[in-house]
């Protein structure tokens, strides 16, 4: 698939099937990660793959609102990064969650980017610190989000590049 065409097909799915994430596909989304270019190619980031449903409810609830795919979905990955390596650790989790969105999309993986940091948990606790928890992280290690990843119930339609608006493009 043409690159323009996976950000086309790309769009948060919220809803996944019981077929699980084949073992080769997730593998494919995970090197996606791996690829994803970093401040200085200081590579910052972990990845930490969740199947366990108990440990993804436990994720899912780490924010109040907005993470509740997270619970259902067949697996997550949490994109931690060492921010005593760098200080553009957010910018560094950012791309690679992107990359690995795309991936998911081109592979026809259902995908939905869930942020942590800056949010907090229905107690009102932070929601970073308590998925550094989950994991036995230090504090060093900084979450910018999660990728809840599933087969689609059922395939989203695609952007269409002709419906954006290119008034918010500036020359």
């Amino acid at each position: 698939m043409e690159l323009m065409d996976v950000l086309a097909k790309r769009r948060s799915v919220r809803r996944y099937s019981e077929e699980q994430v084949p073992e080769e596909k997730l593998d494919d989304v995970l090197r996606a990660g791996l690829l994803a270019p970093s401040g200085q190619n200081k590579k910052p980031c972990e990845f930490y793959v969740v199947r366990d449903r108990e440990k993804l409810k436990a994720l899912a609830a780490c924010k109040k609102a907005g993470s509740s795919m997270v619970a259902v979905c067949d697996t997550a990955i949490a994109v931690f990064a060492d921010s005593a390596l760098t200080d553009t650790w957010v910018e560094d989790g950012a791309v690679a969650l992107t990359c690995m969105h795309l991936a998911a999309a081109d592979l026809g993986v259902g995908s939905c980017w869930v942020q942590l940091h800056l949010r907090n948990n229905a107690a009102g606790e932070d929601a970073e610190q308590k998925a550094r928890e989950l994991f036995g992280l230090p504090a060093s290690y900084r979450i910018v989000g999660l990728l809840a990843l599933g087969m689609p119930v059922k395939e989203p339609a695609g952007r269409v590049l002709t419906e954006e608006d290119f008034a918010r493009i500036h020359r």
